[in-house]
């Protein structure tokens, strides 16, 4: 198993923050299917006032053109996506579009 760590800003609002929180408490089955159906076996999120990181532990199966492919292909998914988006915003530094930005490991215990 290989585990990824994200990073994301959300629009620094306490409003919005706590809408896009809502919506985690209870995401939409068929997005819980996608990412499973991707390959991710594992997934949290973690909020530092706007700032969040997502650890995900993926299988064998997993790529990330596979996760894009199917991601652009459920309408479910770039639904959630679209709605998600009000509440996000990109960090500095990353390419147009792109919200969650992969982090590289500089230390693991174990």
């Amino acid at each position: 198993m290989t585990r990824y760590g994200f990073a994301l800003d959300l629009i620094n609002d306490a409003e919005s923050i706590k809408a896009y929180e809502e919506y985690h408490k209870n995401v939409w089955p068929e997005i819980m299917a996608s990412i499973r159906s991707a390959g991710i076996e594992h997934m949290e999120i973690y909020r530092l006032q706007d700032r969040l990181f997502m650890l995900i532990d993926v299988n064998d199966a997993f790529s990330f053109e596979k996760k894009a492919t199917l991601d652009e292909n459920n309408p479910k998914v770039q639904e959630w996506e679209q709605l998600m988006g009000r509440y996000q915003k990109t960090i500095p530094g990353g390419k147009r579009g792109e919200k969650w930005r992969l982090m590289e490991n500089i230390f693991t215990l174990g």
